[in-house]
């Protein structure tokens, strides 16, 4: 087997196999079906990308179809969300279709059915046909009405459409077989009479096909060669099958191919809920501000957010297609769009918790223009000034009146360097009444070639822009919200899930426009939201530099006291990440992403003593190389001020033959 061959996924596969039994090229057709009843959401990105990323593999065409035949809960608001979000995935379609544009076809393939002895009009309550379904150990039994004569029916159902019986009244069903295994194969509901206004077909019709009746005929009459959906549609597929054998004879000529059904696992991601129904519950209770809040997992919740496409689609690859159902770690949702802002935004300093430093020395009229770099990552991103003064923010946390040898940051009698600035020291502080630091006095040195530990992130505060900034954490504790049979998700809310500050930041952010993204230096990637105003900025909290949702994790209670510790938490901190790092570059990606994240934790608690000696590790242990730069990382974010040894290990590092080694020296 070739490794393209190996490298194709089972959907691609079944394509493949098609192809080579006399399907043609020019054939191939897909459809990306929404009901435009709510946004999409993460969940449908991966059929999104299914669909259309077929359509570019075999340039086929892809349609984009509402199935809209559910008026009650549709609304324009819905179909002009779902383009949006289409389009802004960077995807075209082929063509804009509707279910509703084959309403009348549907009806006349319906009549021509009951002509068939297919379909029978129900007059039943439904309680009395929920009854007689039975169960999937149990038989269902024939309604009383099943045996109507074909005349009696056709009558029936004409009337149905003119809006001569209330709704409830009568339905259309399918003639199958009750004592079918499959219960969606006993006697299915085709038609039910429904007084509602549609958003695009008006009062024309007051009755409305059932989604399997509509879903299947619709892809036929598209001429769609497969029918991609998820597993939870696989029961479907039985049915699906049935409609469509019986509407092919009577269109065969026109309409010579026969859509496949095939189903791929949805995607299923944890601390998130993925039920268009739930999250209108959200939007409904005001548990947050609309479809479109940056918490919602909803596709323009997290364009809001500061997601780009790219991330998304990358996410969309990482996760694949497979057959079985399983939950993905949201962290690699996080991961994703770290990686590609890392590669795009532009670094700016802010300071969210600030604390005053006077620099004592600095003369009380003097300001300077700074020169920074933009961004690291990207060489043509160039230069930026930044202003310099005699006060200036810093970060609260970023100073303690006494610490130990492992604190990299500002401390009484301690050195840092403030970023693209000078040298300071702490010299004295001010208290309040209740004993709490409101001011650090500080001296400073020109001289800037004196090597130091730690390196602050700052602003100026005469030239310092106010913002409000507005910091997300995820929307539910629990990993799996609506997993609990005994509780409703609304209980594993967040309320933490908001946090709105004022932002002390650079002024070059003056002129930020809506939707552009930032690095806050230390802090995390952040957008300007849509709210904001001239003069009046508004920052979302995108994601953090790093998982630190790892930390806030309930560890599980060892019931057992006389239970021996594992033997991981005996060695030290830096044995652990050597270990680790040891067999890093055989994991699967989603267990090294998880080794990944308790590197990073681990390295809070190493001191850069412990770790250079790992920097002269030898070339053929690229896990373990990889493991010592992944907390190096960690240390230089933590306050660590870089120097020879540290761009001498990246360097090399960045010329190495290990693709996973290269890229993690890269973001350092």
């Amino acid at each position: 087997m070739s490794e393209e061959t190996k490298s194709l996924n089972f959907i691609e596969h079944i394509i493949e196999e098609d192809l080579a039994n006399g399907l043609s090229k020019e054939q191939l057709r897909f459809r990306f079906p929404p009901e435009p009843n709510g946004y999409l959401h993460i969940g449908h990105t991966k059929a999104i990308g299914i669909s259309f990323g077929l359509g570019e593999t075999y340039n086929a065409p892809v349609n984009l179809r509402f199935d809209d035949t559910n008026p009650a809960k549709e609304e324009q608001e819905y179909v002009d969300a779902i383009k949006r979000d289409i389009k802004w995935l960077g995807y075209k379609w082929e063509n804009e279709l509707y279910s509703s544009d084959y309403f009348q076809k549907l009806y006349d393939w319906a009549v021509q059915m009951i002509k068939d002895g297919k379909a029978y009009v129900d007059s039943q309550s439904s309680e009395a046909m929920a009854k007689q379904k039975g169960t999937p150990t149990q038989v269902g039994q024939n309604s009383p009405f099943r045996n109507r004569s074909v005349k009696e029916n056709l009558d029936l159902f004409q009337r149905m459409k003119a809006g001569e019986f209330p709704a409830g009244t009568h339905l259309l069903r399918a003639k199958i077989d009750m004592e079918d295994p499959n219960m969606l194969m006993r006697d299915p509901i085709m038609y039910r009479i429904l007084y509602a206004h549609h958003h695009r077909t008006g009062d024309e019709w007051c009755i409305y096909p059932m989604y399997d009746w509509t879903h299947g005929e619709s892809d036929y009459l598209e001429q769609v060669s497969h029918s991609l959906c998820s597993l939870e549609f696989k029961p479907h597929r039985k049915l699906y099958d049935w409609f469509k054998e019986h509407v092919y004879q009577y269109s065969k000529n026109k309409l010579p191919l026969s859509p496949k059904q095939r189903e791929f696992a949805r995607l299923n991601l944890s601390y998130t809920i993925m039920s268009k129904r739930k999250l209108l519950r959200l939007v409904e209770h005001d548990v947050v501000s609309g479809w479109d809040d940056p918490r919602m997992p909803t596709i323009s919740g997290l364009r809001r957010r500061g997601y780009t496409p790219n991330s998304i689609r990358k996410f969309i690859d990482k996760v694949g297609v497979a057959k079985r159902e399983n939950v993905i770690d949201v962290s690699l949702l996080e991961f994703c769009i770290r990686e590609d802002l890392n590669k795009i935004a532009n670094r700016v300093m802010a300071v969210l918790d600030p604390i005053k430093i006077v620099i004592t020395n600095y003369p009380e009229d003097k300001e300077e223009w700074l020169e920074a770099e933009n961004n690291q990552e990207d060489e043509t991103a160039g230069y930026r000034k930044v202003p310099f003064s005699k006060e200036i923010y810093i970060e609260k946390e970023d100073f303690k009146e006494e610490a130990d040898n492992k604190f990299f940051r500002l401390k009484l009698g301690g050195e840092v360097r403030l970023k693209n600035a000078y040298i300071i020291k702490a010299n004295n502080v001010v208290k309040d009444g209740k004993g709490e630091v409101i001011e650090i006095q500080c001296t400073y040195v020109e001289d800037t070639s004196k090597k130091v530990k730690g390196t602050l992130h700052w602003v100026s505060i005469k030239h310092a822009l106010t913002a409000e900034v507005r910091e997300y954490d995820r929307l539910f504790i629990h990993q799996s919200p609506d997993g609990n049979k005994d509780k409703d998700f609304m209980e594993f809310v967040n309320p933490n899930s908001l946090k709105v500050k004022t932002g002390y930041l650079e002024p070059s952010l003056a002129k930020a426009k809506i939707g552009e993204q930032f690095q806050f230096q230390r802090l995390g990637y952040f957008n300007v939201d849509d709210d904001s105003k001239q003069g009046a900025l508004v920052f979302n909290k995108t994601v953090g530099l790093r998982d630190s949702w790892a930390k806030q994790k309930p560890k599980p209670q060892n019931t057992n006291q006389n239970q021996p510790k594992p033997e991981q938490q005996k060695r030290s901190a830096i044995s652990v990440i050597q270990q680790l790092g040891k067999k890093y570059t055989n994991l699967p990606e989603e267990k090294r992403l998880k080794v990944k994240a308790e590197i990073k934790e681990l390295a809070n608690i190493v001191s850069y003593d412990e770790l250079e000696p790992l920097f002269g590790t030898a070339v053929k242990k690229a896990g373990t190389r990889i493991a010592t730069m992944i907390a190096l990382k960690v240390l230089l974010e933590n306050g660590l001020e870089r120097n020879d040894a540290i761009d001498d290990f990246v360097a090399k590092a960045k010329e190495d033959k290990n693709e996973l080694l290269v890229s993690e020296a890269s973001t350092i």
